[in-house]
Parts: structure tokens; sequence; C-alpha cells
């Protein structure tokens, strides 16, 4: 089973930019798959963006233009670079992860802890 640890979040004001990292261990990580949820206050947890072991790539369409999702195999890490930030991206953001894209597309891998993004108007 994968072990995740999110870092990178922080207060930035809007229009600006941040860098999440999903770190991975206990596992082979050019295998899995990873996922961004995030989750604002009193609202469900969506998914914002994944990558498949192969590196393909799919987001949530409020973040298409503005989010980029990476892996970085040789770190065992997977990036999301938020730009052109939003206070409607405010949130705490996940990392998901497994073998299977499905359970990453479903939320039901491996979770990380969460990190906090707040973006001021």
């Amino acid at each position: 089973q994968v072990q995740l640890v999110e870092s990178g979040g922080g207060l930035v004001q809007a229009g600006g930019s941040l860098r999440l990292s999903c770190a991975a261990s206990g596992s082979t990580f050019s295998t899995i798959a990873i996922g961004w949820y995030r989750q604002a206050p009193g609202k469900q947890r969506e998914l914002v963006a994944v990558i498949s072991n192969a590196g393909s790539t799919n987001y949530v369409d409020s973040v298409k233009g503005r989010f980029t999702i990476s892996r970085d195999n040789a770190q065992n890490t997977v990036y999301l670079q938020m730009n052109s930030l939003k206070p409607e991206d405010t949130a705490v953001y996940y990392c998901n992860g497994d073998l299977s894209l499905s359970a990453v597309l479903h939320g039901t891998g491996s979770w990380g802890q969460g990190t906090q993004v707040t973006v001021s108007s």
C-alpha cells in the first residue's frame, strides 16, 4: 500500500501561484496513479487533476488552463502547479494514490493528510 505526504500549501493572493507536492513511499512509484482532490468547507471532496502511471493527465473544467499535474518518478513525487489562483480554489488539497487508476478516480486509494491552500481576494 502506498503512503502519501502532501506539502506546499499556504496563503496566497488571488492571481498568485503555488506548487503542491505529493511524495509517495511503500510502492513502486512508477506503477501508481495519483489524483489531487480538494475539499472546501461545507463542500464535498472533488477530484481536481489526475495523472496515470503512463503520464496521461485529466483535469476538472474549473482548473483547466490554470493547474498542471506532473510526476517525477526519480523523486517519487507528483506535483500540482497552480497558477492564476482564485478565492474559490481555497480548500484542503489531498492526494490519492493506487495501482488502479479507477480506484484513484473513485477516491478509494490511499490518502495523504492534506495541505491547506488559502487564496485571498
